[in-house]
């Protein structure tokens, strides 16, 4: 069972790195990156203890705090210390023997300490935004819980009622915990938050023997802080542009010697939609303009560069597009326009450079024949 947890949060912290976005682009062009940052938390609420009295009867107050480190945008890492009350109930309870049989509660105290893995599903499923208002993440962990004081359940055992695991002094219980918490976000710094969490321990923690493990769960409301900024800001790229060609001046023609035309090297970028390498209609005129300048001129060779915007994607699914943008380009080349293979030069770069400010332009071959 331990083992399978273990191996359910590895798989969900590289699962969760992976689709989750740590670039997020801004209106201006510019980018903000995920850092990875400790955290701090306080929280107050109430705990229910599962046992033979009323909902109501079982409740108790319940503290916690919590020192955590986020590692991605999808994972992390929360040492938690989870306090106060937890509550039994014996139903069939007789204060004399002439009584009629009704429900006593015994209320004892604990701390229980838990390493939590922390799992965002906003940032998993829709992508990191640092300005997000609401967040939704889920949490498994395990701990222990110390509990002491209970001598409400040694005062019952000594009226003559059978309680069979009744516990004196301290103990140590190994727990397993599991839960949801949301956040809304006021600033960089704080959120306020709300958590469910259910816990498991061994049969004998509310010391009467029932044949299944004991559980409580607890409902909690407070205060996340960050402790330092969680993402850091890079600037908007500079395009890189090649100058288009200046025309030369004209020089007259001297009679006795022949006329030598000398190319201008033409740049074409041709643009594409998100996530595809079809060509458009409309971009097809530059690939016809590349073409018709080949033909003019046949000593020439076309350069072209594929690239991806770094908004959408990762690395491995960018790679791949801006490739095939580029070997689209090459295809029309040569099997429409019927210019020679050897004369095209192709590449890629991904998105791991940008050559435009605005972020979806970036989906685009630069094309530079001379």
């Amino acid at each position: 069972m331990k083992k399978s947890i273990i191996a359910a949060a590895v798989l969900l912290c590289f699962s969760g790195t992976t689709l989750a976005q740590a670039d997020y682009k801004t209106s201006d062009g510019a980018s903000r990156v995920f850092r990875s940052h400790w955290y701090i938390g306080g929280q107050l609420g109430g705990q229910y203890t599962l046992g033979e009295a009323k909902f109501g009867d079982l409740l108790s107050p319940n503290v916690q705090g919590s020192l955590g480190y986020q590692f991605s945008p999808a994972f992390g890492l929360r040492l938690s210390v989870n306090a106060w009350q937890s509550k039994g109930g014996w139903n069939g309870y007789k204060p004399t023997a002439s009584s009629p049989a009704g429900t006593v509660t015994y209320k004892y105290k604990y701390v229980a300490p838990s390493l939590d893995f922390m799992f965002n599903l906003s940032n998993m499923l829709c992508g990191w935004n640092p300005d997000r208002v609401v967040s939704v993440s889920a949490f498994v962990g395990g701990g222990a819980n110390y509990a002491g004081g209970n001598s409400e359940a040694a005062d019952l055992a000594a009226k003559g009622y059978d309680l069979r695991y009744l516990w004196t002094g301290r103990h140590w219980r190994a727990t397993g915990r599991g839960g949801v918490a949301v956040d809304f976000r006021l600033n960089d710094y704080v959120s306020l938050g709300v958590e469910g969490n259910v816990n498991v321990l061994n049969d004998k923690y509310n010391s009467k023997k029932a044949g299944n493990a004991d559980w409580y769960f607890n409902a909690l409301a407070g205060v996340k802080i960050n402790l330092g900024k969680s993402y850091k800001k890079k600037a908007a790229a500079v395009p890189v542009r090649t100058a288009e060609p200046v025309a030369e001046a004209a020089q007259p023609v001297k009679p006795t010697t022949a006329k030598v035309e000398k190319a201008e090297k033409i740049q074409r970028d041709v643009f594409f939609k998100i996530n595809s390498s079809v060509i458009s209609t409309d971009e097809e005129t530059k690939v016809s303009e590349l073409a018709a300048y080949l033909k003019k001129h046949s000593d020439a060779k076309v350069d072209i560069t594929g690239y991806a915007d770094a908004g959408t994607g990762n690395d491995v699914i960018n790679d791949r597009i801006s490739l095939r943008r580029a070997e689209s380009v090459k295809t029309m080349l040569v099997h429409k326009y019927g210019i020679d293979a050897s004369r095209v030069i192709v590449s890629s770069k991904g998105s791991r450079v940008q050559p435009f400010a605005e972020n979806d332009k970036n989906r685009v071959t630069i094309c530079v024949a001379e």
